[in-house]
């Protein structure tokens, strides 16, 4: 018989949750059995997302939090931590774009701005969340990433810098965590209909690309606790996934 909720009882915290991939993302690991914590500015995206999410038997924790606000993500941490004693999965989902421009033009409040969310916030995560995970009997943590990190794209370069410098984040810490049940990895949606993608190529057809609940499921699956991979870096155009630590 195939399992219809593999993530039965655990508890999964989901950043940018209001919409886009983070949405479909929460909405899945729900369907699989999970009490997701949606976290996201958007407060009205997140009771939308709760709607669907309860409609369907499933339950939800509803956080409105700005993650360059990084004493709230540290009282996050406390408070999962009280409640539950664990933290079953961890989705870094939330990111920004910023202006495309060139690199010796951006203001450097933007440059900081987006650093702050695309990187330090994951950052303040991980040490927030490292102990609750370590309590758990699942422990994985997914981390999304951008195929801009293999090339050199020009006016891309703070967004290209942030991701790089996450992945190099996510990298270190599974090689930390290699000795432990705690598995991180990096998963790249490659080009999806969000409204990411729409700022950076507002001349592209959005009918000639998937939708962002494509990332749902992929996501969910390395959420699972038979997903065993370590440092590894799951390309969902291609459905290649590579060690990113050898």
């Amino acid at each position: 018989m195939i399992d219809t909720q593999p993530l039965a009882d655990k508890v999964v915290l989901v950043t940018g949750a209001s919409r886009g991939i983070g949405y479909f993302a929460a909405r899945e690991i729900a369907r699989r059995g999970a009490h997701v914590i949606a976290v996201a500015r958007t407060v009205g995206g997140l009771e939308d997302l709760d709607d669907e999410i309860r409609a369907a038997g499933g339950a939800a924790t509803l956080v409105p939090l700005a993650l360059r606000d990084f004493v709230e993500i540290d009282r996050l941490g406390a408070a999962i931590f009280e409640r539950w004693g664990r933290l079953d999965g961890l989705v870094g989902n939330a990111g920004m774009l910023g202006p495309l421009t060139p690199l010796a033009h951006l203001d450097p409040k933007d440059f900081d701005k987006l650093m702050a969310l695309n990187v330090t916030a994951n950052y303040r995560l991980i040490r927030s969340f490292d102990l609750p995970l370590r309590k758990s009997a699942a422990r994985r943590a997914v981390f999304l990433t951008s195929g801009v990190v293999t090339r050199a794209q020009a006016y891309w370069a703070p967004y290209t810098a942030a991701k790089s410098a996450l992945e190099a984040l996510v990298k270190v810490w599974a090689v930390e965590m290699a000795s432990t049940p705690v598995r991180a990895n990096l998963f790249n949606p490659g080009p999806l209909r969000t409204a990411l993608r729409a700022s950076g190529w507002p001349g592209e057809d959005p009918d000639t690309l998937q939708p962002p609940e494509t990332a749902a499921a992929p996501i969910a699956d390395m959420l699972a606790p038979g997903y065993v991979q370590n440092g590894a870096h799951f390309n969902l155009p291609t459905g290649e996934t590579r060690s990113l630590i050898g």
